[in-house]
């Protein structure tokens, strides 16, 4: 029913936000950015190495989400979970906790902490200004788990017309399936976007995206399916999900200040239905089966203000304050499969809930000087946690208990800017975070910036930065006749560094080919990494320690070139990965392992009719990690070379626009090389099961249309 009423509302509206008209070749070298900045800056003066994707570069991929944009950029890879739709962004081989996600410079909250393990598919793109990304440690600027890196996800606030109202419908098949109206069939997408100029100081917007996904079988047979002989086939491999997400945002700006309130709203259904059925016997001697199905539901509200002002003549103030909150549920049903209907249902549960407290501010600009600056900031967060016995797994006994934890943290932090010559710039930081959990923690960071020429910057980067203990990881509790998994709340924060080198190059020739060049070059290292280890064989029982070594070495290169109505770009890279693993058993070897990526983009719009054709590809190499194996339950494990497979992503688009571009049609293609699963041997095993030959990625070829129009 959500998908018909946003359907038919959207039909209605006939509109879509294309306020930003700008193609890729009329964006210039000084697009601005703020991440890492103290104030906006232009992306070729800033003292990081930020890599964008703006607004126009999203319409014309035709994704969904924001995980489908990050997809696309080398050494950030992707890993989505088919059974519950979530995806998660992998830096420099690092997984989803290493990596701080920010919207508007604020974290967003998720299961399991602030900014990290966050879901990106719950990040609609309808109202993304650009996206920033900077790789490597970041804990001076933004502290606990911006480990591998930041991605800061910049929505839209200001709009040049007095009124905007814009809508699109975009349908797409899931694999070979598709139907508009039947259950279980394809991906339906709807957004609306609002915005009003109340006057030249305030502005008022609102959206809403409504994303419905309904499953892809794969090698399952749908949710009705039924076979008595055989069992396992019944649902999906990628179960059905309807995501909705609404904000509503109050701008005002004036002279040196701007305000921006935003409210935001996620409620999200995902659909699990069990692949087996049971046998349910009736007192006549009849029998039916039966399945165990569960629908998960999450709910999300965060509240943000973010303030941008100046104190007395010089000094430069930005606050970023936000109040959130996410509860999860999940409600158990007694689905009578030949039948097809439910036999019963349970209350629905709650088993997560998370409350969280943040702010973080900033002063600079106190000597109001061209050569030297500095910065003194303040970040806190209190996040209150709730988990439900049922979290982790069935227990039983006294292990039946919920887990209530409240985590406070601060942290203070100072960095200067010091501009000695026209060409060379230096940036030292240094945060010190407090935490009522755990010990206290220092972050350094080194950064400098060196202009070649006119047309060329050599950035050299160095940073620090640590992550603390996931919830699972602190509090886990699973005692049972097969099972003794305990956390460990005496765990201490990761800690690690990296440092990079980077050059680019930018020039225009006299054809009026705009060229850019770049290489670069990054070295990473993690130390105490949290695994879970056996400390007992006899009987078998795992707790978490802090006992990893990690780390890695990427060199990369990039190049695009722009003329006209055509602009290509392209990337390479190779990523090494170290890692000592030890279960206090047995240690893994710590050779590094290489596999190598490729990009590529490619836009021409034809002059006469103003038609897009839009192609991406990404090729993923094949890697190489350790992954523990056991003989039996009595084994105390073997340390084995397992093999992640490669792949390869192509993506073809291509939109033109009618009647002075305020209405448009886009047709494509995604995943032309219907890649669905590739081999995997590395996911670790444990005395009771064996490790996973294959690992899902997407869910094969599919074809979309798109209609929008503007207002």
């Amino acid at each position: 029913m959500k998908k018909r009423t946003m359907s038919l509302l959207s039909i209605a509206v006939l509109n879509f936000a294309y306020a930003q008209k700008d193609t890729l070749n009329q964006k210039n070298i000084e697009e601005v950015v703020i991440t890492g900045q103290y104030n906006a800056q232009s992306i070729n003066k800033s003292i990081y190495k930020v890599e964008v994707v703006n607004a126009e570069q999203i319409k014309n991929m035709a994704v969904t989400n924001v995980a489908e944009v990050l997809n696309q950029n080398l050494n950030i890879l992707i890993t989505p979970n088919s059974s519950s739709g979530d995806s998660q962004a992998n830096i420099m081989g690092l997984s989803g906790e290493y990596t701080k996600v920010l919207i508007d410079n604020i974290p967003v909250v998720s299961d399991q902490g602030m900014g990290n393990i966050f879901d990106l598919t719950k990040i609609n793109v309808n109202n993304i200004e650009r996206i920033e990304i900077v790789k490597g440690s970041m804990g001076v600027e933004y502290g606990n788990n911006a480990m591998a890196g930041v991605i800061n996800i910049i929505t839209k606030k200001d709009y040049q017309k007095k009124i905007n109202i814009n809508a699109s419908l975009q349908e797409e098949t899931v694999g070979k399936n598709y139907d508009w109206y039947k259950k279980g069939n394809g991906r339906h997408i709807q957004s609306l976007n609002l915005g009003y100029r109340i006057s030249d100081n305030w502005t008022f917007s609102a959206d809403i995206n409504h994303n419905d996904f309904q499953g892809f079988q794969g090698i399952q047979k749908g949710y009705k399916h039924f076979d008595e002989s055989v069992n396992g086939e019944r649902g999906y491999e990628w179960q059905p999900k309807d995501l909705l997400i609404a904000n509503a945002a109050l701008r005002y700006a004036k002279n040196k200040t701007t305000l921006f309130y935003k409210v935001n709203f996620l409620t999200e259904e995902i659909n699990y239905y069990d692949p087996n059925t049971n046998v349910l016997p009736f007192a006549d001697g009849e029998r039916t089966f039966t399945s165990n199905d569960v629908d998960y539901f999450t709910k999300r509200w965060i509240h943000q203000l973010n303030v941008t002002t100046k104190l007395g003549a010089n000094i430069n103030y930005t606050g970023d304050f936000s109040y959130q909150i996410q509860e999860r549920q999940s409600q158990d049903k007694l689905y009578d499969v030949p039948n097809r209907y439910v036999r019963s249902t349970d209350p629905k549960q709650t088993f997560y809930k998370s409350e969280v407290l943040y702010s973080r501010g900033m002063f600079s600009n106190f000597l109001n000087s061209d050569k030297i600056n500095f910065q003194i900031g303040y970040e806190l967060d209190r996040t209150k946690g709730f988990a439900n016995s049922s979290t982790f797994e069935n227990q039983i006994g006294d292990n039946d208990k919920n887990i209530n934890r409240t985590i406070f943290n601060y942290a203070n932090f100072l960095s200067a800017e010091w501009n000695p010559l026209n060409w060379l710039s230096f940036r030292p930081g240094i945060r010190l975070a407090l935490s009522d959990k755990f010990d206290e923690q220092y972050n350094y960071s080194l950064t400098t910036r060196f202009r070649t020429s006119e047309n060329s910057n050599i950035r050299t980067i160095f940073g620090s930065a640590n992550r603390f203990p996931k919830y699972d990881e602190l509090y886990t509790y699973i005692v049972d006749i097969n099972h003794d998994i305990r956390g460990n709340e005496n765990l201490k924060p990761e800690t690690g560094y990296s440092a990079g080198a980077f050059w680019d190059y930018a020039t225009a020739t006299s054809g009026n080919w705009k060229l850019n060049v770049g290489l670069s070059g990054m070295y990473m290292d993690v130390k105490d990494r949290i695994e879970s280890v056996i400390v007992s064989n006899v009987p078998l029982r795992y707790t978490y320690l802090n006992v990893d070594n990690y780390k890695s070495i990427l060199f990369g290169g990039s190049f695009s070139a722009r003329k006209d109505n055509f602009s290509f770009n392209a990337g390479i890279s190779t990523l090494g990965i170290s890692q000592n693993l030890n279960t206090g058993n047995t240690t893994s070897d710590d050779n590094f392992n290489y596999y190598m990526e490729i990009n590529a983009a490619a836009n021409y719009t034809l002059p006469v009719t103003n038609t897009l054709f839009a192609l991406y590809y990404k090729y993923t190499g094949k890697s190489k990690l350790y992954s523990l194996e056991f003989k039996d339950a009595a084994d105390t494990g073997t340390y084995v070379l397992g093999d992640i497979g490669d792949f390869s992503m192509l993506n073809f688009t291509v939109s033109q626009p009618f009647f002075n571009n305020h209405f448009e049609l886009a047709l494509g293609i995604k995943n032309i090389f219907d890649v669905t699963s590739i081999r995997n041997t590395v996911q670790s095993g444990t005395a009771h099961n064996g490790p996973a030959g294959t690992q899902n990625l997407f869910y094969g070829r599919s074809y979309f249309a798109r209609v929008n129009y503007n207002f």
